[in-house]
């Protein structure tokens, strides 16, 4: 017959281990982020755990969740940088250099989706070697983007912090790959 306190344990246990088990996906984040900007000086510790902070968490309780929702993260800047240049293409007065370079842009992040979506096809069958290209490919289409507007001195670039951004999230997502 089961002892009083037997029965306790038997209560207690599934609060202990959800305990636990919120503790490790609360430190895993800062934790994972602290490395990947150990080995990527381009990458930025406090960009890393905020975004990834800010994200679902319940995806986010180990190594691998990380990676794919950093992957997420990345498609869903990519769309909504997409949706921001064909807003600013909308404008009729504009530096016909900056168009250019917008129309440009547009074309770079509306083939990052597909190879997003593709990355994250890749990364669920743990074809990580395969992801990591199409993830890198991403990085390639921000940075692109960016030096566009560098071609042409004095223009700016109304893409620099989104480009910037794609291209940190990009880079947490390679770092988390390669933890694998």
């Amino acid at each position: 017959m089961p002892t009083f306190s037997y029965c306790l344990l038997l209560l207690f246990l599934p609060l202990l281990f959800s305990t636990f088990h919120a503790n490790i996906a609360q430190n895993l984040i800062p934790e994972t982020c602290k490395k990947c900007a150990a080995n990527d000086p381009n990458l930025s510790y406090n960009f890393c755990v905020t975004s990834l902070q800010a994200s679902n968490r319940s995806q986010c309780d180990n190594l691998r969740g990380l990676g794919m929702m950093s992957i997420k993260l990345i498609k869903y800047n990519v769309t909504n940088t997409r949706h921001y240049v064909k807003n600013l293409l909308k404008n009729k007065k504009m530096d016909p250099f900056i168009r250019a370079c917008l129309n440009d842009c547009l074309d770079l992040y509306s083939d990052a989706i597909p190879t997003l979506k593709q990355a994250m096809i890749d990364y669920k069958s743990k074809h990580y070697k395969d992801a990591n290209i199409e993830v890198s490919s991403v990085i390639d289409a921000a940075t692109t983007c960016e030096d566009g507007f560098e071609e042409k001195e004095g223009a700016v670039s109304p893409l620099t912090k989104r480009n910037n951004d794609t291209f940190q999230l990009s880079a947490i997502a390679l770092a988390l790959i390669s933890m694998l």
